[in-house]
């Protein structure tokens, strides 16, 4: 076991909407949020983006943070009463207690690549000397936004291994909390639309020139998405009272086998949702739901049925809701955690938006179309490039 800790706050805002009252109509009706884009050289191509966020006014003593990725932040943030009860944890435990750890791949790159763009960029040849890099581009902005922004004086860190990226974080975090380093943490997931990560996938041929489809027959791709994911974590007594979701255990791996492709034989997966079934103390069959990576391109899908299968998984109702608010990379993991989370509260299974026929060659349940059921374990999986992957075990405890 990992500890007892908590979830006892969470929300969400994606392609779906600001909050969980959004996205948890989104998950339940089954429907695709995503979006026709099309790039420079004219290749078409879907994407998940965050409306709203243009109008999104940073606080004046953190003007120096405004970009795109600490935007969506702030929006995640104010939603659901989610700074309130931060503010109540700091109270209660003080500020110095809480602690922060967050997940992103490319964090504010957009405001380089705008930067880059710039009359004054193509005079001098360089960057102006107050463009703010530390506090938009480097990996460690959202993390420092965050802390300020709620005002936390506990540890503050990031991680950033790619697709995996917020799934660690909440490992991250319970080691945190039940190593006495932290009384409680805000984790969460943080990614935004850029350039460089829409034509870094399509260099790949990885982006889907249409709807992604999840485990499907006829999958070609992904769709990359937005959102930004936020839940607190702790003891599960902190306001004095009992939380239902708990965080079970993690499993972490690191194959290494390729830059980008998964391992064919899935050893990476297998090893990280081996490590977090053992680490929770449970047998496979104690599983009610795992709630997918599920990307839609070739070799990944294949990887993780594979995985599945051979983890006495197979048979166990999955699903991934990549086909409906896109790839969030970076947020992956929080997306996870939360989808989870709201299916568990309603007793609904969800589906895979988009995905109509399921490759013959998988052996996985996979769920095509929402249904009600309980869920009072669940899996989630999170495989990032290089082999850096993790799968998160959930408990629901009525």
């Amino acid at each position: 076991m990992e500890g007892e800790c908590a979830i006892i706050r969470y929300t969400l805002t994606s392609a779906f909407g600001r909050g969980l009252v959004a996205n948890r109509a989104g998950l339940v009706s089954g429907r695709s949020a995503l979006s026709p884009h099309t790039l420079a050289d004219g290749t078409p191509c879907m994407v998940g983006p965050v409306a709203g966020l243009k109008d999104v006014v940073m606080p004046a003593a953190l003007a120096r943070y405004d970009c795109r990725n600490n935007r969506l932040a702030r929006w995640a943030l104010d939603a659901d009463g989610f700074t309130q009860a931060v503010a109540a944890a700091v109270r209660a435990l003080g500020a110095e207690g809480v602690g922060v750890v967050i997940g992103t791949s490319t964090s504010g790159i957009a405001a380089t690549e705008a930067a880059y763009r710039t009359p004054a960029f193509k005079e001098l040849g360089a960057l102006p000397a107050d463009f703010p890099y530390r506090e938009t581009h480097n990996v460690f902005s959202c993390a420092d936004f965050v802390r300020r922004y709620l005002n936390l004086k506990g540890p503050a860190l990031v991680v950033s291994t790619a697709c995996s990226s917020s799934a660690k974080a909440f490992a991250t975090a319970a080691r945190l909390i039940v190593s006495g380093v932290c009384r409680a943490v805000v984790v969460g997931g943080v990614d935004s639309l850029c350039d460089t990560t829409l034509y870094g996938f399509h260099a790949l041929n990885l982006l889907s020139r249409a709807h992604p489809k999840p485990f499907g027959a006829d999958r070609d791709g992904i769709a990359i998405g937005e959102a930004a994911g936020f839940a607190l974590m702790g003891p599960a007594d902190l306001f004095g009272g009992s939380c239902r979701l708990h965080f079970a255990a993690a499993g972490d791996s690191a194959d290494a086998y390729h830059m980008t492709a998964p391992h064919p034989e899935a050893r990476g997966a297998c090893a990280a949702i081996g490590a977090a079934l053992k680490g929770a103390g449970w047998q496979p069959g104690a599983v009610d739901y795992v709630h997918l990576h599920g990307t839609g391109t070739t070799h990944n899908d294949a990887a993780e049925d594979l995985a599945l299968v051979s983890m006495g998984l197979g048979a166990v109702p999955a699903s991934s809701t990549k086909g409906a608010i896109g790839h969030t990379l970076g947020a992956a993991g929080v997306c996870g955690v939360v989808f989870t989370a709201e299916a568990m509260a309603a007793g609904f299974l969800p589906g895979t938006a988009n995905t109509r026929s399921p490759d013959p060659r998988f052996r996985s349940h996979l769920l095509l179309l929402g249904r009600p059921g309980p869920i009072h374990r669940a899996l989630v999986n999170t495989f990032g490039f290089g082999g850096s992957n993790c799968c998160l075990a959930l408990e629901w405890r009525l």
